[in-house]
């Protein structure tokens, strides 16, 4: 099935020149020159992925994906400008599951949207295949996952990650009480040798707590290994 790419960026020359480069590797795309505009396209009807500016009029980027998220969970990637790591450390820890800065490779950013639709594809729920039998869920005290349906639990409440999230979250709970290291997991989320900073995956560990934290403020099995990386804890 062909994917549909949703731009949101109020440069026009840039809904264009990527719209055009997006078409000729075969996805279809929609674009929308605001936020306030988009968002509600974007709900109603959702995208395979998104893209969005940061900084738009009306409704800028961080805004708009805030309000997203409170409806769905289409992957988005964020456009910022050059070096600006306030924009980029917000964008993740609202839920992003990537970040461009300007100006940008549009052969980069065309890898970058392959890479996570692939990932999204390793968790989505398909009606063609068998369904997931216990067997296949991954329970670890009372964190509970379930790839096949995209699903997380802890101690039986749901809590909505995105694909990048629960890819990490699964390699972390995978091995209980082994260290990965910020490398393994950009390997586990991050595919095809598309580069991130450490601080990427650091500020997707937050978030994952922050989350867990909502349900259970005593959330605590993600620990830290200063200079070395992550593990989960064994229960």
């Amino acid at each position: 099935m062909t994917a549909t790419i949703a731009l949101v960026d109020d440069d026009r020359n840039i809904l264009t020149s990527v719209s055009i480069a997006l078409q000729a590797e075969g996805f279809l795309t929609r674009v929308y020159s605001d936020g306030e505009t988009a968002l509600k396209a974007l709900v109603d009807n959702p995208p395979d992925l998104a893209i969005f500016d940061v900084k738009m009029p009306r409704m800028d980027g961080l805004e708009l994906l805030r309000r997203l998220r409170e409806r769905v969970m289409t992957p988005v990637i964020f456009l910022t400008s050059k070096d600006d790591e306030l924009d980029e450390a917000l964008g993740l820890a609202m839920g992003a599951d990537d970040y461009i800065a300007k100006p940008f490779s549009q052969r980069l950013l065309i890898a970058r949207i392959r890479a996570i639709l692939r990932r999204a594809e390793v968790v989505q729920t398909s009606t063609d295949k068998d369904q997931a039998t216990s067997s296949e869920a991954l329970v670890r005290g009372r964190l509970a996952m379930d790839p096949a349906r995209h699903r997380v639990t802890w101690g039986g409440a749901d809590v909505t990650l995105t694909v990048t999230e629960f890819l990490i979250l699964e390699t972390l709970a995978q091995r209980p009480g082994i260290v990965k290291t910020r490398n393994q997991l950009m390997d586990a989320a991050y595919q095809d040798d598309i580069y991130v900073d450490d601080r990427t995956i650091d500020s997707h560990i937050k978030r994952i707590r922050r989350k867990f934290r909502q349900t259970d403020p005593e959330f605590d099995a993600i620990e830290t290994l200063y200079g070395a990386g992550y593990r989960f804890s064994e229960e």
